[in-house]
């Protein structure tokens, strides 16, 4: 249905005067008829003016219709104007995803910083595996995310961020827990908690094939979890640096020439509102200038 021709009609109907009608539409007076007459044939033919002498006037049906017309471009009327106000008053929901770890330091910086400048800003924040971010990212769920890997899908667009260096988190009665700093083969055999679950097969990457499975004894979704199981004696954990904070029970030992790249993952092609991507590109431009990239 087209609405130029319910407004047309609904103007036409207060007036019974198609001059009159056609003037303050702003159309001429051909084109307002022509507009009617494929009104009238949308609606299966039926008649909504009759004339009289030189005038018109609505008929049943065209009464019964009008009530309608105006009730619903009322409505529609109140919905437009209820989304140009909100544009200006309404919450700017920002959907970023993070591979555990990442939230700490410049991340969470930028995000209070983000939220002080814009009091319309809120965050929507997930912590996930890279592939379950990546594919949030994919099915619009997600407005960008930060990753620890890449892939192929030429769908998703990469930003290389930087690298992060890693930590052992080790009990602190671990016989290497005062080490001035570990290889990931000094604690290959140890019992593992892994967070992320992929980093199973990173970790074995890194460690030149010297993890087995059966060294993992737990898989976790965050990094903070994975510190509570080391805590209660579970195993060790390689975890970012950043995680590596003050924790009752634990010792953390920088892990020796480990770096992983981190890189901001979005959706080629995909609108994003102006405070959206005005935070997507300074998030960027920060950890890069960290890190000089």
């Amino acid at each position: 249905m087209n609405y130029n021709y319910l407004r047309y009609f609904s103007v036409l109907a207060q007036t019974e005067h198609y001059t009159l009608a056609a003037a303050r539409l702003g159309i001429s007076q051909p084109s307002l008829s022509s507009a009617i007459h494929n009104l009238e044939d949308e609606l299966g033919g039926i008649r909504l003016f009759e004339k009289v002498g030189r005038n018109i006037r609505l008929t049943e049906e065209g009464r019964f219709y009008r009530e309608k017309v105006d009730a619903a471009l009322r409505e529609l009327n109140s919905a437009s104007m209820t989304l140009r106000e909100s544009k200006v008053s309404a919450p700017v929901v920002i959907r970023m995803g993070l591979v555990s770890g990442t939230l700490g330091g410049q991340v969470a910086k930028e995000i209070t910083r983000y939220l002080q400048k814009n009091d319309r800003i809120r965050f929507h924040l997930t912590e996930s595996s890279a592939e379950e971010l990546m594919d949030l990212v994919r099915q619009e769920k997600l407005d960008m995310a930060i990753v620890d890997t890449t892939n192929r899908d030429r769908s998703l667009h990469f930003r290389k961020l930087g690298q992060r260096d890693f930590s052992v988190a080790l009990p602190k009665s671990h016989p290497l827990a005062k080490s001035p700093c570990l290889t990931p083969q000094q604690i290959a055999h140890d019992p593992q908690v892994v967070f992320n679950y992929d980093m199973e097969d990173t970790f074995g990457q890194w460690a030149s094939g010297t993890l087995t499975e059966e060294n993992v004894r737990c898989t976790v979704n965050t990094a903070q979890s994975a510190l509570d199981l080391v805590a209660a004696g579970v195993g060790v954990c390689v975890v970012p640096k950043e995680c590596a904070e003050e924790k009752e029970g634990l010792r953390f030992v920088p892990l020796q020439n480990w770096h992983q790249a981190l890189y901001m993952c979005m959706l080629y092609d995909k609108w994003l509102e102006p405070p959206v991507w005005d935070f997507l590109e300074n998030i960027v431009k920060v950890l890069r200038s960290a890190q000089s990239v």
